[in-house]
């Protein structure tokens, strides 16, 4: 089992050591993140690796920290095109994606291992960055992929399309294109919709759209998406993904995303639903 804390999560080494003990006992290899082991006393008998090679020699990954701790192993899982499932666990509040809180830790760690966990299967982003006419980068994402101008630069115009139809000309600070996961991400700081994760469906949502009349839509999965910023002088572009990893664009690159054509399998905790988490989370029926 791989165990990956937040990077300097203080908080997370007395329950680091636990698992450690309780995972020893029952006969199971831990292998702990190496930033992970810094935050544990030393031992020489600790399996440690890096996340790249850690998520190739274990079965799960355990994951204490946040929703963008996760994602970062999501992704190194989607590069590895590993099957390995996700169990994550949240300091403090609960999370979209690190949902198992602390109390339920070692409930969710003994259902995991004994194979009655529940587990989601998430649909994933396969963003291809084409320049001059071929491949420049390729990525996967969990959440979104998003085109977005530089913090002082002025708005931007993006070409989208998709599949081979012209949709629009987006006018705005950027373009968020959305799995159902990413839907409670940036897109829905962005205005964008909840959308079930459930769904086999992508999300494009403006960001700060300079025409109130581009709106955020839901397309098929099936569907692929095409985006090309207009580029003026002086006009600085970049592309992320997940908000974990990304570059700059450059006059004439087109970003091309699709569903992924493998999964992220995500351990929930059979106590909570969806809209459970929804609900703690977005404070819903809440007095302001």
């Amino acid at each position: 089992m791989g165990v990956v804390a937040k990077s300097h999560l203080r908080a997370a080494t007395p329950h680091l050591v636990d698992i450690e003990v309780w995972l020893d006992r029952r006969g199971v290899q831990a292998v702990f993140e190496t930033a992970t082991s810094a935050l544990m006393p030393p031992s020489a008998s600790r399996k440690v690796a890096d996340k790249a090679t850690l998520v190739g020699e274990v079965d799960i990954v355990v994951v204490l920290g946040g929703d963008g701790t996760l994602l970062s192993v999501a992704d190194c899982i989607a590069v590895s095109r590993s099957n390995i499932p996700l169990l994550g666990v949240n300091f403090g509040s609960l999370g979209f994606l690190t949902e198992v809180t602390l109390p339920e830790l070692y409930p969710s760690l003994e259902a995991a291992l004994s194979g009655r966990a529940h587990i989601e299967e998430r649909m994933m982003l396969q963003s291809t960055t084409m320049r001059k006419g071929e491949q420049f980068a390729t990525a996967v994402a969990l959440n979104d992929v998003v085109v977005t101008k530089a913090a002082r630069s002025r708005l931007i115009n993006l070409s989208v399309s998709v599949g081979d139809e012209f949709v629009t000309g987006v006018k705005a600070d950027g373009l968020i294109v959305a799995t159902p996961t990413g839907s409670t991400a940036y897109n829905l700081a962005a205005g964008g919709p909840i959308v079930h994760p459930a769904l086999d469906a992508l999300i494009l949502t403006p960001i700060a759209p300079h025409t109130l009349t581009n709106r955020p839509i839901v397309i098929p999965a099936t569907s692929a998406v095409r985006v090309r910023p207009l580029m003026e002088a002086r006009d600085e572009v970049f592309v992320t993904f997940d908000g974990q990893a990304g570059f700059q664009l450059q006059e004439g690159d087109e970003i091309r995303i699709c569903r992924a054509d493998h999964v992220l399998r995500l351990i929930r905790p059979s106590t909570r639903s969806y809209f459970e988490v929804l609900r703690e989370k977005l404070k819903w029926g809440e007095r302001q």
